[in-house]
């Protein structure tokens, strides 16, 4: 089941006399954090007001909350997890949240072998690679066009034709 609410950041530290605060990014980059004008703490259940952010040094983002007022209000929240909401999020088509792949049962697209769930998807700059588990397996797949055939979050099963020796150990 998909969450109408997504995990995005956490509040790390205090930037600043004004109340703002940095935070650490988990979405794919502090640019798409900073075009958010609401986030919310508590899983979705208190809708925060963003005044002004932008990126700051790589994966952070600074952020003016409104309310927070004060290197005092600010420290208040530290540690903090930031949501957004999935329908303020605009994703190109092909584009998935990592929460809604995680868990996901991975078929073959020829066969219907079950090749286990998706437990982890790791960036490494020129495709995700998404680590597929079942039993105490764990195989590494690339997400590229030529092996993952259909994505479907609404059902949660991925259909793939895996490279060559991935499952079944040929060279």
């Amino acid at each position: 089941m998909k969450k109408q609410f997504l995990e995005a950041g956490k509040i790390v530290a205090v930037q600043g006399l004004k109340g703002e605060i940095r935070a650490e990014v988990w979405c794919d980059s502090p640019e798409f954090l900073c075009a958010f004008k609401s986030l919310y703490f508590d899983g979705g259940r208190e809708k925060l007001e963003i005044e002004r952010s932008r990126p700051h040094k790589g994966t952070l983002a600074v952020i003016k909350i409104k309310g927070i007022d004060t290197p005092e209000d600010a420290a208040k929240i530290r540690g903090k997890i930031l949501f957004i909401n999935r329908d303020d999020a605009k994703l190109d088509e092909n584009s998935y949240f990592i929460q809604d792949l995680l868990g996901m049962k991975v078929m073959d697209a020829d066969s219907g072998e079950d090749y286990g769930e998706i437990i982890e998807v790791s960036a490494t700059g020129a495709n995700d690679v998404y680590h597929i588990r079942k039993g105490e397996r764990v195989v590494l797949v690339p997400a590229i066009p030529d092996v993952v055939v259909k994505t479907d979050v609404d059902s949660g099963e991925m259909l793939i034709r895996p490279l060559k020796g991935l499952f079944d150990d040929e060279d």
